[in-house]
This record gives structure tokens, sequence and C-alpha cells, in this order.
């Protein structure tokens, strides 16, 4: 379901934000996850044109958040705007 969902979805962006969000969700193991669904999130980004990109160190609290809020709150927005604050639109 998750691969039919981002096959037909035509924006990059929105692909790799839920591609992201979705991989963390089902996939909730605290070791390697993370890495994982940032470099999934960059390949799906690279495909569209998007340069590749890394969470800041500085920002890793705020990253944390927005992905708790998604998962916890139902609330995927705040992961939006940050993933957007890193320079994609």
């Amino acid at each position: 379901m998750l691969f039919d969902l981002l096959e037909r979805e035509e924006s990059p962006a929105v692909r790799a934000v839920l591609g992201h969000f979705f991989f963390v969700h089902i996939h909730p193991y605290s070791d390697g996850n993370g890495r994982l669904g940032r470099f999934l999130m960059n390949v799906m980004m690279a495909s569209g044109g998007y340069p590749w990109t890394i969470i800041p160190v500085a920002r890793r609290a705020e990253y944390m958040n927005a992905l708790e809020q998604a998962s916890c709150e139902d609330n995927i927005f705040d992961f939006v705007d940050f993933i957007k604050s890193l320079g994609f639109e």
C-alpha cells in the first residue's frame, strides 16, 4: 500500500515527506530507521531534481518533535513545515 501511494503521488517533495514519515512510522526501531528514512527521503527528493540534504544536528530536537507530532498526534503539518524549512518547496 505504501508503494502504491508513493507511485501515484506526482510531487517528489510530497513523495519524500510521506515516504520518510511512513517508513519511520511502520519501521519503529531505534537503531537505523532514522538514517534509512532520511536516506530514502533524499533519494526521492533527488529523483525529483531537489538537492541532497542533511538534518543539521542543531535542529535534531525540532526534527524529532515534528516526527513525534506526526506519529502520536496525527499532525504531519509540523513535519512538512520542518522539511520545507530545509529548502524544499
